[in-house]
């Protein structure tokens, strides 16, 4: 199953908010003009054949202002038609008015954003007044027609107030995409905020079975994915998935990178948008060796792992920006994975088949009855909507 093209455009890194456990805020970052928009549109045209999602991301990408946006829009869309390109945002909404609203919405661009739960919990690790500006932004985009779904970052303090976290979204109406916390790379304490695998992996397990509790009244995306990727042996988010060559990011400069994670960080350049590289181009770089070397090492090492075939060994990012690029193991929140994915199987093969052996390779009566909702319920609902 081939990962879809996915391409990032990060206009500044730059951001008005200062979250107390963010990695990417660069208050001297440049922003990308409308030229560097053009020249990804080129660069695009003969990159590849097949249909590409841009994703706006940042730092704040809306620090880049409406007119960038009313310019980059039809230069995007008008140039790649041919690769019938869908777009997508990743905003605190701070920035937002109903101006912008209304560009993006001619685009029906989706719109993520983040919220940590309530606004004490999550100002205590965003600061002070981000929930109030937050929500004001949501309210303009909500008003002019744009969807939004919130991303929460749980972290190593907030976890242990996961009920009051869960309860918000689900009194809210929100669908839930959660985050773990990562080690911060410019921190003199990196693990301040950082949520530790086991914790993680407890966070999921929780999740489901809340996700269960109150099926068709909430909706968490993250569970919703790895139910999804068991089923189908497939990842269906970059996490899980050989991202690398599917999914790339371009800087403010026209700098290309393997994620939008790297950008601002010189040695992972793969290449610029400038000079037309082609995906060949890019694989013999330094950083796209690095991360062919990570997809060699998941296969060597990972091998023997039951859910190697969609999990891959996580974010490469997660395995390789803390080590300073050497490859010393997979994504740190493999522990996590390992233990949602064994737990998400175990059940799905009980109700299935009655037992937990999954190489049974047939399904099993579809007359036996659950006293309570399970994995297969969460599938159901998927594929209803």
């Amino acid at each position: 199953m081939k990962s879809p093209f996915h391409v990032m455009i990060i206009p500044t890194l730059g951001c008005p908010s200062k979250c107390h456990y963010c990695w990417s805020s660069d208050e001297g970052s440049p922003r990308m003009s409308i030229e560097t928009i053009r020249e990804i549109t080129e660069w695009l045209k003969d990159y590849r054949s097949d249909q590409v999602t841009i994703t706006f991301h940042g730092g704040e990408p809306l620090l880049a202002g409406a007119d960038f946006f009313r310019q980059a829009l039809p230069i995007l869309a008008g140039g790649l038609g041919h690769l019938n390109p869908t777009f997508a945002l990743q905003s605190n909404l701070w920035r937002l008015t109903p101006e912008l609203a209304r560009i993006l919405a001619e685009y029906n661009i989706p719109i993520g954003s983040s919220i940590d739960g309530p606004e004490e919990i999550n100002d205590a690790q965003r600061g002070k007044g981000y929930f109030q500006k937050t929500m004001r932004g949501y309210e303009i985009a909500t008003a002019n027609g744009l969807e939004v779904r919130f991303i929460c970052t749980f972290t190593r303090l907030s976890v242990e107030r996961k009920e009051e976290i869960f309860n918000f979204f689900l009194a809210r109406g929100f669908p839930l995409k959660l985050h773990p916390a990562l080690p911060s790379l410019r921190s003199e304490d990196p693990k301040e905020w950082a949520l530790e695998p086991e914790a993680y992996g407890d966070l999921l397990v929780y999740l489901l079975d809340k996700y269960l509790e109150n099926l068709g009244q909430i909706e968490i995306m993250n569970i919703n994915d790895l139910c999804k990727c068991i089923f189908i042996r497939h990842g269906t988010v970059c996490t899980f998935v050989d991202c690398m060559g599917n999914t790339l990011a371009v800087g403010p400069d026209g700098s290309i990178y393997p994620c939008y994670r790297f950008v601002g960080m010189p040695e992972y350049v793969m290449g610029n948008v400038y000079d037309r590289p082609t995906p060949d181009d890019l694989a013999r770089s330094d950083a796209g060796k690095l991360m062919h070397a990570f997809k060699e090492y998941v296969d060597r090492e990972c091998g023997e792992c039951r859910h190697i075939r969609y999990c891959r060994g996580g974010c490469p990012y997660n395995a390789i920006a803390p080590t300073n690029g050497e490859i010393r193991g997979v994504d740190p929140h493999c522990i996590a994975y390992r233990r949602i994915f064994d737990e998400i199987t175990d059940r799905l093969n009980d109700e299935m088949f009655g037992s937990t052996d999954f190489e049974t390779g047939e399904f099993g009566s579809p007359y036996r009855r659950k006293a309570k909702p399970g994995i297969m319920s969460i599938l159901q609902a998927m594929a209803t909507k």
